[in-house]
């Protein structure tokens, strides 16, 4: 019987060529849900990330703070900030590509690009001070998607619009654009 292929040789050589390819297939589809890299900074990710501890005396949840990324303004749902935890869930409801950076404190922390619809969150521990929040993709936030929190005692947000570089958004003194 020679030139068939029902000898148990190969079965064996199929079934090991099959073991492969389901291997193969396996790393595939763990390496596409895995990641979540593009380009993402520090604390960013595609689901909720646990709430930080502060050990056995108690559990210190950060608090959720929704930023609505529209083509070209920043929304937060919360306008008053105090020191501590605080989970920053991006979510991009316009049609192009945009990301959320918090920067101040020291600090510097930006989810990955996301794509229309997508989300993202970002974890950050707040200080008191000053902080901006943008969306770092090329121009965007020279086109006003920028926005500018206080931490501390007092909190609270200045929001800020597009004006002409002038500072103030009326054209009628110079300034900083903050």
């Amino acid at each position: 019987m020679t030139g068939t292929s029902s000898t148990p040789r190969a079965h064996r050589t199929r079934g090991r060529i099959a073991l492969g390819l389901s291997g193969a297939a396996l790393a595939a589809l763990l390496a596409a849900c895995g990641g979540g890299g593009g380009g993402g900074g520090s604390g960013s990710s595609s689901t909720p990330a646990p709430a930080p501890s502060t050990g056995t005396t108690g559990t210190t949840a950060a608090t959720q703070v929704k930023a609505d990324l529209t083509d070209f303004h920043i929304a937060l749902s919360q306008q008053t900030f105090h020191a501590g935890p605080y989970t920053f869930v991006a979510k991009n409801d316009g049609q192009n590509m945009h990301a959320l950076e918090i920067e101040g404190g020291g600090t510097e922390n930006r989810t990955k690009t996301l794509s229309p619809g997508e989300s993202a969150t970002l974890t950050v521990t707040l200080k008191s001070g000053t902080y901006q929040v943008y969306c770092p993709v090329d121009g965007h936030k020279d086109l006003g998607m920028k926005t500018q929190i206080t931490v501390g005692a007092t909190g609270g947000t200045t929001p800020t619009t597009p004006n002409n570089g002038n500072g103030n958004g009326n054209g009628n003194s110079p300034g900083t654009g903050y």
